[in-house]
């Protein structure tokens, strides 16, 4: 049996994290978890669910407005940004605006509605969200850089795609990986996977990869 620290813990563990990012929270305490609903997205009627089903706690994915910190965690696109080479001034920059948006978005936000009926059902209920991004972040670069090295100096965005659909969780997905801008054929370049901050950069922070030399970006 876990407590939701004990949850909460366990995700950080898993990418080496010593705080809790801005976009997770345990939002409910509890303990003598056993068994837990699990949803990229939990409201009300989820909530609903995992008490009708029985369940001891339900963890989310996505932040909810509760998160107030949530458009902190989109400057780790800035720290992304400069270790791929766009200088620091110019990613910040480029994030501004979303971050701006988001901010707002959240202010606005029902910030009680979920957590209130946590507490009224008496139901433990975390969000993880960055720490699980980064996960993934990390999965998805390995298996990309590692199919655009088989292919070598003629790898081409196919073979990023490639990369991606190594993963099982691709695989068993009803949707795949799309090349929204471009051709497949087109040559990979440098790749980096935009992964673990919060949510898409959207066009200002692809195009400011694109000006400093990367190729594709995921």
């Amino acid at each position: 049996m876990l407590s939701t620290s004990e949850i909460m813990q366990v995700a950080l563990d898993l990418v080496g994290f010593r705080e809790v990012p801005g976009d997770s929270a345990v939002q409910v305490e509890g303990d003598g978890i056993r068994r837990a609903l699990f949803g990229i997205d939990v409201g009300p009627a989820e909530l609903l669910l995992a008490r009708e089903l029985g369940l001891d706690a339900a963890i989310a994915h996505h932040p909810n407005p509760f998160v107030q910190g949530y458009a902190d965690v989109l400057d780790r696109h800035i720290d992304q940004m400069v270790a791929a080479g766009v200088p620091r001034g110019e990613a910040e920059e480029a994030v501004r605006p979303l971050k701006e948006a988001l901010t707002l978005r959240y202010h606005a936000g029902n910030y009680g509605q979920t957590v209130s009926a946590a507490r009224l059902l008496g139901l433990p209920y975390v969000n993880i969200h960055n720490p699980l991004d980064e996960l993934g972040r990390r999965i998805m670069e390995r298996a990309v850089q590692e199919a655009v090295s088989a292919a070598g100096p003629r790898a081409t965005v196919g073979h990023v795609i490639e990369g991606l659909m190594t993963l099982p969780e691709f695989q068993a997905a009803p949707t795949r990986p799309l090349v929204v801008l471009g051709d497949p054929g087109n040559p990979a370049g440098r790749v980096v996977v935009a992964h673990g901050a919060g949510t898409n950069g959207r066009a200002p922070v692809a195009l400011a990869y694109f000006r400093h030399g990367v190729g594709t970006l995921v």
